[in-house]
């Protein structure tokens, strides 16, 4: 019997009842994330409407200059998973400090790293966003985490997802058994599942990647995209198409359902600080996703999830998707 058209929380529930150990305070914690996803999808599809697209008189720990909606969604997530008891902490992209359960709510045992509005310099012109999330064990007898609780290698992760706000809101997790893909019916307030068990073809033919930073590229990078640009005319045996959108959580999920190869590599610009995308929040989910869709995800030179984070908002160069192009790549930084 096929899975297509169960519902999320039915799906989750079912997954949880597989493992012996389970005791479905997972299945809790990912109701409660689903929940605060429908209701970003909501405020993303009215933004223009009630006027909280612009941008906001602040800036991220990063030094972004935050959207309206950026402090919302934080917000939202925050508001929808400190009093349910499964969290022990959290932390943001949108927050410097780790966010603490506060003292009269129950604690539990996980924490959550998330980026709640990925891709949010699309809003002015209608473009797909979404939010990123990565849970992972507190450490046992921890109940005020602190930084170095969260510094745990992508490997460790309990479950990873996103959403993407396109056309449909999609909710794409993995729990470490395979990739499912989820599709917001706005009519009954229920994701329901449309693709089941994800894979990323090992071939490709499209790449993606911000083409006005080629001057500050490594050799390798540059060698690969010159490859690609070249196509049949440079050696390769094919003709590549190029996609950007500026948005991780679109690019990932257009590598997930036709495959691709997706690229923010490191450059030679001081503001990267070794690289561009977010380790814990960013970089560490989707290489999960990814990995368990059948991709590979790497810096070039290390594989993504066997990183230890060092900071929270630590960066990390990313490259990510089609197994036989990303491998093509890392092969170009090893001669490097």
């Amino acid at each position: 019997m096929s899975d297509i058209g169960k519902s999320i929380t039915q799906f989750i529930i079912e997954e949880q009842r597989t493992s012996s150990n389970s005791t479905g305070e997972i299945s809790g914690l990912l109701n409660d994330i689903v929940s605060a996803c429908k209701k970003i999808s909501h405020l993303v599809n009215r933004s223009g409407i009630i006027g909280i697209g612009g941008a906001a008189e602040s800036e991220n720990v990063q030094g972004e200059v935050q959207k309206e909606l950026d402090i919302i969604t934080n917000d939202v997530m925050v508001d929808a998973l400190n009093w349910t008891g499964y969290l022990a902490g959290m932390a943001s992209e949108e927050i410097e400090e780790i966010i603490q359960i506060p003292d009269d709510q129950p604690k539990g045992k996980y924490l959550i790293a998330f980026d709640p509005l990925d891709g949010s310099s699309n809003i002015d012109i209608n473009l797909s966003v979404g939010t990123i999330f990565s849970i992972l064990r507190c450490p046992e007898g921890v109940t005020t985490p602190k930084s170095e609780h969260f510094m745990q290698k992508g490997t460790e992760q309990v479950c990873a997802g996103f959403c993407v706000y396109g056309p449909a809101t999609m909710m794409i997790l993995t729990t470490g058994n395979g990739v499912n893909g989820f599709t917001l019916d706005q009519d009954v307030g229920e994701f329901i599942l449309t693709h089941p068990k994800m894979t990323i073809p090992e071939d490709t033919a499209e790449f993606a990647i911000n083409m006005s930073n080629q001057r500050f590229w490594e050799e390798p990078m540059q060698r690969y995209v010159e490859e690609c640009i070249q196509g049949v005319d440079g050696g390769r045996e094919k003709n590549f198409n190029m996609r950007w959108v500026a948005s991780m959580v679109a690019e990932v999920y257009r590598v997930l359902i036709r495959g691709g190869i997706f690229m923010y590599p490191i450059d030679s610009k001081p503001s990267t600080n070794g690289g561009k995308l977010r380790l814990m929040y960013e970089a560490s989910p989707m290489s999960f996703i990814v990995e368990q869709a059948g991709g590979v995800s790497s810096t070039g030179y290390d594989r993504i999830m066997d990183i230890q984070a060092q900071d929270i908002h630590q960066r990390v160069p990313v490259i990510l998707g089609s197994k036989n192009e990303v491998e093509r790549v890392i092969s170009y930084h090893r001669q490097k």
